[in-house]
């Protein structure tokens, strides 16, 4: 298994970036290995931001509590998008779409947003699976808390988990692949010294292959052969990433 922070400088410099008629964004290729996603950025009013897109194609289909294209379906691309601190739009479903078009992006998909530096993302590898995790935890506490302090409005500060596996599931496998990453990153954070279980706005993106006549892997919780191998990924994901979070902090 190995995973961890992304070394600054591993990719080069970027490119000079194109131009895109009658658009503000302006993304740019920065290449990365296909399982991590390619790491992108863009100018949007004066800020300079990243964001990271899977292209996944054709005969893959995601499960995920994403803002955008969030359940389970069939999905063509993942992106998971940095906002700025103080996210003042009130439709960021829309924002992503606008992002993925400047992309190129189409078909359904997915989208995730986050204000953590998407740049920083960390990752985790074990039997197939890749975890990519962006770790945002200025504002972060407890599942389980007073109704009073659930009336609070929140940032999208956001521990955001992208998981890709070859091995197709069905619909309980996905819902429980979700569960037993949940699960693992509540145990990396406190492995952290975290005494956190998460921030309010956590979200995760499980992408597998669309099931044959066999339906797919029927398990995916923590002892289960793909379960324990999500779990272990985004265990070494979010450590990393928790660790770094705090070794900026």
């Amino acid at each position: 298994m190995i995973g961890g922070a992304r070394q600054p400088g591993e990719d080069g410099p970027p490119p000079v970036p194109p131009s895109h008629q009658g658009c503000a964004i302006r993304p740019v290729r920065v290449h990365l290995p296909a399982q991590r996603g390619e790491l992108r950025d863009r100018h949007e009013d004066g800020h300079h931001l990243h964001h990271l897109v899977w292209r996944l194609g054709p005969g893959v289909r995601v499960c995920s509590s994403a803002v955008l294209g969030g359940g389970i379906g069939p999905r063509a691309w993942i992106l998971n998008a940095q906002v700025p601190g103080g996210y003042p739009r009130l439709d960021p479903d829309r924002h992503l779409a606008e992002i993925a078009a400047s992309e190129g992006l189409t078909g359904p998909g997915a989208g995730l947003m986050t204000a953590a530096d998407v740049a920083a993302y960390t990752t985790g590898h074990d039997g197939g699976v890749t975890a990519t995790v962006t770790a945002g935890l200025g504002v972060r506490g407890w599942a389980a808390v007073p109704e009073s302090a659930t009336r609070t409005p929140h940032r999208p500060g956001t521990v955001n988990i992208v998981l890709t596996l070859p091995a197709a599931l069905s619909d309980a496998a996905l819902v429980n692949a979700v569960a037993t990453a949940t699960e693992a990153k509540v145990q990396a954070l406190l492995d952290a010294g975290l005494d956190c279980s998460g921030t309010p706005t956590d979200a995760v993106c499980v992408a597998a292959p669309e099931p044959g006549p066999d339906g797919g892997e029927p398990f995916a919780g923590p002892r289960s052969t793909w379960g324990a191998r999500i779990a272990r990924a985004v265990h070494t994901a979010v450590l990393a990433g928790a660790r770094q979070y705090g070794d900026l902090s």
